[in-house]
């Protein structure tokens, strides 16, 4: 007798995968918390996370959004400028160095060195490029803009009860003058880019672990009970300043941000996390559910992915009950926001 006598199937590579069928497995999502429909929910992350918080809309739980479209956009404008997509109007957030800045901005605790990019008569948020498709009309509409949205983002601190957060990237842009991390390169969406000003940066582990302990400290001095949940998301890196080849820069950023992902996960009760990149993006699931590109992952994905985490929190059967009658919403490629989109357009 040894710890590996008799442990349960999921535990063995032939009885846990090998033997069965991608769509057969079980067992790799146990929460470690449970998550109801009372429990106040905010959102972040990669484009990917847009998926996460469409379907716990859909699904009918409590997901908060404190930045609220005009009522006179239609539904196509209310994605175009930012809205109805995470629990802010932040846009995507891809690295965890983001978010840290967005919070302490929020809190009057961080300004970047450059807080406007202008551009002829019209203005840009250089941490939040693409929130004003054709830019703001003035600077004080701008810094009007970024008031409101701050003010919105503390709110949101004081009423979540789980932080849902989607790491995405490794790789950033960043400001000479003062480490501001930046959502895009500049010149790819807004602003115009200069190597004296902006650097590029490929974060580490340790930089990673730092920015999601102080992402969590300053969460919960907000709200002591907060819980969180962190997934990666399994969208390949659409390109790479790194130097190297786009596979291994892919890799590589993932692979941090799932080391980190788990060593949180494993230090820390209040924090769970779902494996969203192993159920897209690992061998087993030979690539079936990704489109053709072999990066946009497929509707029927992440419907897949999200039917585990519902029924791994109890709410499979009613999921299954709603959505024949009103289906949780599914986003393509083309509904996506992404900021990233704008590199493949520099592909040669």
């Amino acid at each position: 007798m040894h710890p590996y006598t008799s442990l349960d199937p999921s535990a063995y590579w032939r009885t846990g995968i090998s033997d069965l069928s991608p769509l057969e497995l079980s067992g790799i999502y146990q929460p470690k918390f449970n998550i109801d429909k009372s429990t106040k929910i905010a959102a972040a992350g990669s484009c990917f996370a847009q998926h996460i918080g469409k379907q716990f809309k859909g699904r009918g739980y409590a997901f908060l959004d404190k930045e609220q479209a005009p009522p006179m956009l239609s539904a196509g404008d209310r994605s175009r400028f930012g809205f109805d997509i995470y629990s802010a109007r932040f846009g995507n957030i891809y690295s965890m160095r983001q978010m840290v800045q967005l919070l302490r901005r929020a809190r009057g605790e961080f300004t970047p060195a450059e807080p406007a990019w202008r551009d002829g008569d019209l203005w840009f948020d250089p941490l939040r490029p693409a929130i004003q498709p054709g830019g703001f009309t003035s600077a004080a509409e701008l810094a009007a803009d970024i008031e409101y949205h701050l003010s919105r983002v503390r709110l949101l601190l004081d009423e979540a009860d789980l932080f849902v957060f989607t790491f995405g990237l490794t790789e950033a842009w960043m400001l000479s003058a003062d480490g501001t991390a930046l959502p895009t390169c500049p010149g790819t969406v807004a602003g115009v880019f200069d190597d004296s000003k902006y650097h590029f940066h490929n974060f580490t582990f340790s930089e990673v672990m730092a920015d999601t302990l102080a992402f969590i400290s300053i969460c919960r001095e907000h709200n002591p009970n907060m819980t969180f949940l962190f997934t990666v998301s399994p969208v390949p890196l659409m390109a790479t300043a790194s130097g190297r080849h786009v596979l291994p820069s892919t890799v590589y950023s993932k692979s941090v941000l799932r080391a980190v992902c788990g060593e949180v996960e494993q230090n820390d009760p209040a924090v769970d996390y779902f494996p969203s990149y192993e159920l897209i993006a690992s061998h087993p699931m030979r690539a079936m559910f990704f489109q053709p590109n072999l990066r946009s992952v497929s509707p029927v994905g992440v419907r897949h992915v999200m039917n585990i985490f519902f029924d791994a929190h109890g709410a499979g059967d009613e999921a299954e009950d709603q959505s024949r009658a009103a289906p949780a919403p599914i986003l393509d490629d083309i509904d996506l926001v992404c900021e990233e989109e704008a590199l493949e357009a520099d592909a040669q």
